[in-house]
C-alpha cells in the first residue's frame, strides 16, 4: 500500500523543499547563498514586467531576504577567473535562469527547438540569414538583435514594438538562443546581448552529451526535489515536459527508489514523493511571493496544497475586470496562503504602494496585516524606497493602513 499523506503534510513538504523551512542568512548574501538556493529551486524565471521588481530576482529575496541583486548579476552575467558564471538562460520553465552546469540536460529541447520556439515557418524560410547572424555575433561579440540587424543592415519590417512585430532578423536570432546556438553573454537594462555560446559557457558543458531518456529521468528528479511531493502533472509542469516523456520517467524513477508512490488526502490519482524527503511536523515560512515563484508556478497545485487558493496573474485582463490587480503577490504566512497584494513600485514617490490588498475567507485580518506589514518593510528597504503607501483596494487595506501608518 502507498504511502498515505495528510493535505496538511504534503503542504508542509511543498513548503520546506522550496526552502522556505531554512533560516534566512545572519550577514550578506553571498554567490554560495544563491548556489545552494538553485540546487533547491532549479530555476529563477524571468519576466520583462517590472512595476515593482523583476520577477528572478523575487524568489531570492522572499527565501533568502534582503540581498544586492548585483551578486545574481553577476552570477547570471558576467565572467571573472575568480568569479565564474554561475547560472545561464535557456528554456527551463519559460524563460529562466538554470546552472550553467546543468544546460546540457536540455539539449533535447534545444533540438525540438532547432527553428526556433515561435515564428519557424519565418526561420525555415531564412536559412542565409541564420548563417549571417551567427557570422555577425562571431565579429560582434555580445550584441543585442538590433545591433545585430544594424550590422547586416537589414531593413526593420513593420514598426518598432512589442515581440509580435519582431523582424526577420529577431526571430531567427531568438531561434538560434533557442537551439543553443546562441546565449546570453550579458543584459544591459533587461535587454538581452547574444553570444556564440562556446564563448559563453565553460567548454566542458557545451561539450557534455547526455542521454535524453537520462537527461528527462534527471529533470523529473530535480523537479521531485524542488516540490517534495507532486502528482505526475507537477513533476512535468516544473520543466514543461510532455506526459510522453514524463510517464516513463516516473515509472522508471519509481522502480530505482528514487520515487516513492504516495496518495494525498483530497488529491485525485498518485502522487509521487522524493527518497528520503523529510515530512515537517509544523507549518513554517512567511514570505511575500511575486508572480511567478516557483512555489506557486502551477496554479491547480496551488488550489490543491492551499485550500483552494485561486491564484491567476491578471496583467492582461482589462483593468475594470481585475478581480485583484495587475501584479498581485500572495502572502505565506505560517506555511499557508493567507492573502494577497497589489503592488507597484513608486520612484518618484519613493514608496512601495499597496496599490490593493487582500485577506483570504476565515483569516484574521490583524494578524495578516501585522505579517504583511513587516514583509512590506523588509521590501521596500531592499528596493531601498523609504516609504509605504496604502491604496483602497480589498478588504485588507484598512487594516494594513492602520499597520503601517
Amino acid at each position: 500500500m502507498p504511502t498515505r499523506l495528510t493535505a496538511d503534510q504534503a503542504r508542509r513538504i511543498a513548503v520546506a523543499a522550496q526552502g522556505f523551512y531554512q533560516p534566512r542568512p545572519r550577514g550578506p548574501v553571498t554567490r554560495a547563498h544563491l548556489r545552494r538556493l538553485i540546487s533547491r529551486i532549479q530555476v529563477l524565471q524571468l519576466d520583462s514586467v517590472s512595476v515593482s521588481v523583476r520577477a528572478h530576482y523575487a524568489p531570492v529575496f522572499s527565501r533568502l531576504g534582503p540581498y544586492d541583486r548585483d551578486v545574481l548579476d553577476r552570477a547570471a552575467w558576467s565572467h571573472t577567473a575568480r568569479s565564474p558564471r554561475l547560472l545561464v538562460e535557456y528554456w527551463a520553465h519559460e524563460a529562466a535562469l538554470m546552472a550553467v552546469d546543468d544546460w546540457p540536460l536540455m539539449r533535447w529541447r534545444m533540438r525540438e527547438y532547432r527553428h526556433g520556439r515561435w515564428g519557424q515557418h519565418i526561420v525555415k524560410k531564412n536559412a542565409k540569414l541564420s548563417e549571417d547572424i551567427v557570422a555577425a555575433v562571431a565579429e560582434l561579440g555580445p550584441a543585442t538583435a538590433g545591433q545585430i540587424e544594424e550590422y547586416l543592415g537589414a531593413a526593420e519590417r513593420g514598426r518598432k514594438g512589442p515581440w509580435w512585430d519582431r523582424s526577420d532578423t529577431k526571430w531567427v536570432t531568438e531561434a538560434l538562443f533557442a537551439a543553443g546556438v546562441l546565449t546570453t553573454a550579458t543584459r544591459v537594462g533587461f535587454a538581452r546581448h547574444y553570444d556564440l555560446t562556446e564563448r559563453v559557457l565553460p567548454p566542458e558543458v557545451v561539450a557534455r552529451r547526455i542521454d535524453d531518456g537520462d537527461a528527462v529521468r534527471e529533470l523529473v528528479l530535480r523537479a521531485a526535489g524542488a516540490l517534495g511531493v507532486g502528482t505526475e502533472q507537477d513533476l512535468r509542469d516544473y520543466f514543461r515536459l510532455s506526459p510522453a516523456q514524463a510517464k516513463p520517467a516516473i515509472a522508471k524513477l519509481v522502480a530505482d527508489g528514487e520515487l516513492e508512490p504516495v496518495e494525498v488526502d483530497g488529491w485525485r490519482g498518485p502522487a509521487y514523493l522524493r527518497a528520503g524527503q523529510t515530512i515537517p511536523r509544523r507549518d513554517r515560512g512567511t514570505a511575500l511571493l511575486c508572480p511567478f515563484d516557483p512555489l506557486i508556478f502551477f496554479r491547480p497545485r496551488v488550489e490543491r496544497l492551499f485550500d483552494g487558493f485561486k491564484y491567476r496573474i491578471e496583467i492582461y485582463t482589462p483593468a475594470p475586470k481585475r478581480q485583484y490587480g495587475y501584479y498581485v503577490w500572495p502572502l505565506l504566512l505560517d506555511g499557508r496562503l493567507v492573502g494577497r497584494v497589489d503592488l507597484k513600485t513608486d520612484r518618484a514617490g519613493d514608496a512601495l504602494h499597496v496599490v490593493g490588498a487582500f485577506v483570504e475567507p476565515g483569516e484574521d485580518q490583524a494578524r495578516v496585516a501585522a505579517a504583511l506589514s513587516t514583509e512590506l518593510r523588509s521590501m521596500a528597504s531592499w528596493l531601498r524606497l523609504t516609504d509605504i503607501t496604502v491604496g483602497r483596494r480589498g478588504d485588507l487595506a484598512p487594516a494594513l493602513r492602520r499597520v503601517v501608518g
